[in-house]
């Protein structure tokens, strides 16, 4: 018995130095050593998103022409594609703690989204409800303000993970087109990342996922329409939510 408790203790030994040599053989020269520690840096940044709406339809209802003409109408509204588009920004970074920081990001996206409207009382030769496309082209300038909380640095890689408010600008006009969005609105933002410490600078790829606060639909637009037939496109739609697909890669 007694033998057998030596080996089990030798093995024990054995093991523990094993994984000691293992864990410090792993170790490898940290790039950057102290650019974490410093109170705030800049950066640039690059990316490509995915804008999307998810739209409400009125469903039938009753609309007056200009010659008083009453009719039912029934149209329904879909962003049935997902374009990419460019995004381009800067960065300052700002410590709170070892694994806390303050970011700010402005930034511009430009982008699109494809809105098809399918008219359920007009149908086609094939019985196919008459559809109306739009490209629904938007430029935004958000100002992020995100908190960061990052992981313990192992050699040369930090996982992070973030949430913050959005505010956002669009400086793209619509007027005679069969939607238009309102010019300001803020969405809630989260997602993860992981700091790269190259020799040189630091790269950071980041995912996040913004949402919408409220609709961003202008519903005066309907009334400002100078072609009558518009009209009834434009009026098909009672809201309409932002959301966006980010992946960003900032350089520091």
């Amino acid at each position: 018995m007694m033998i057998q408790m030596k080996r089990r203790f030798i093995l024990f030994l054995t093991g523990l130095m094993a994984l000691t040599i293992s864990a410090q053989s792993d170790r490898r020269v940290q790039n950057k050593p102290y650019i974490d520690l410093r109170p705030m840096h800049f950066g640039i940044l690059v990316g490509t998103h995915l804008q999307d709406l998810e739209l409400e339809n009125v469903g039938p209802y009753i609309m007056t022409d200009a010659d008083g003409n009453v009719t039912e109408q029934y149209i329904l509204c879909d962003a049935d594609k997902w374009n990419p588009g460019f995004s381009v920004g800067v960065l300052a970074d700002f410590r709170l703690s070892n694994h806390f920081a303050l970011r700010f990001t402005p930034t511009m996206h430009f982008g699109a989204k494809h809105l098809t409207f399918s008219n359920m009382k007009q149908l086609d030769a094939q019985g196919r409800p008459l559809q109306q496309t739009q490209d629904l082209k938007s430029t935004y300038v958000s100002l992020p303000l995100d908190i960061k909380f990052s992981a313990p640095r192992w050699n040369n890689y930090r996982p992070y993970i973030m949430a913050g408010i959005n505010p956002t600008i669009n400086l793209t006009s619509n007027d005679q087109e069969m939607v238009s969005l309102k010019r300001y609105n803020t969405m809630l933002e989260v997602g993860l990342g992981c700091d790269f410490y190259l020799p040189f600078f630091k790269l950071i790829p980041e995912l996040k996922f913004c949402f919408g606060l409220g609709s961003v639909l202008d519903k005066n637009h309907v009334n400002e329409l100078r072609d009558a037939n518009l009209r009834a496109y434009a009026g098909s739609v009672s809201s309409a939510q932002s959301k966006m697909v980010v992946l960003t890669f900032y350089f520091e």
